[in-house]
């Protein structure tokens, strides 16, 4: 049995063959994070669901550390009781611990799941001087669905190449909201809505599950945006609804 649970922002649990994944962990309250130059991201809502009740997960996948978005104060937390942490080079540098880097095109075994690493691109082409690397997951493994978690990509180029090296994509799991700062003249640094559509057809039309949409007030983009643009593509079937803080079954 595989299913997801959705708890808010980017933060998501999978569970794939009795494995417990969970995606880039945000728990803290509403407030003010600074992230440097006088600039802060506002969190306007808290999780849906606290760390203790998540029960046992076997491993983190954590996009990026860079951004409170991403890796927030109660997230950071949580690593110290999580067996493994799957990031970006930088990011296991500095957080050490059970932190591991995942580089493109490594795969490193949790359980049952495959876990592969998939490029990714925190805005327009330039981002990574300023935003940072971020890293994406392909999870797959025998009688398993193959599961791909872009984290904050921005880059339609970069799902093309996950496309290429996995011809069946089951379920995609994207960040959208169409993230917006002062980097980059507020360029988008996720998928906007029109964004997610492109990346449903060049994945060869898997099963949708949308995270990043909620809780941060620098998301200009929220769920009925990118719901608005299925239904006009003809693809709002593809979409698994995910209430909040409910678990549901991806089998």
């Amino acid at each position: 049995m595989h299913a997801v649970t959705l708890i808010g922002g980017p933060t998501a649990l999978l569970e794939l063959g009795g494995v417990r994944l969970l995606v880039d962990p945000t728990f803290d309250p509403p407030g003010d994070h600074p992230v440097g130059g006088g600039r802060v991201l506002t969190k306007t809502a808290g999780p849906a669901l606290t760390p203790a009740e998540l029960g046992p997960v076997d491993a983190v996948l954590l996009s990026h550390d860079q951004h409170p978005d991403n890796l927030d104060v109660a997230g950071r937390a949580l690593l110290a009781d999580v067996p493994l942490v799957l990031t970006t080079e930088v990011a296991a540098q500095r957080l050490g611990g059970a932190a591991r880097a995942l580089a493109v095109g490594e795969t490193v075994a949790v359980g049952d799941v495959q876990v592969t690493g998939v490029p990714a691109r925190h805005g327009p082409p330039g981002a990574e001087e300023l935003a940072g690397p971020v890293t994406g997951f392909v999870l797959s493994g025998g009688g398993l669905p193959t599961v791909y978690v872009s984290g904050d990509n921005a880059a339609l180029e970069c799902v093309d190449d996950v496309a290429r090296a996995f011809p069946r994509i089951d379920v995609a799991v994207l960040f959208a909201g169409a993230a917006r700062t002062a980097l980059f003249d507020r360029a988008p640094l996720t998928l906007t809505a029109d964004g997610v559509v492109e990346a449903v057809r060049r994945l060869g039309h898997p099963r949708l599950v949308v995270v990043h949409v909620d809780q941060w007030a620098h998301f200009s983009e929220g769920r009925d945006d990118v719901v608005g643009a299925l239904v006009v593509a003809g693809l709002a079937d593809r979409l698994v609804d995910t209430p909040a803080g409910q678990r549901v079954e991806l089998d």
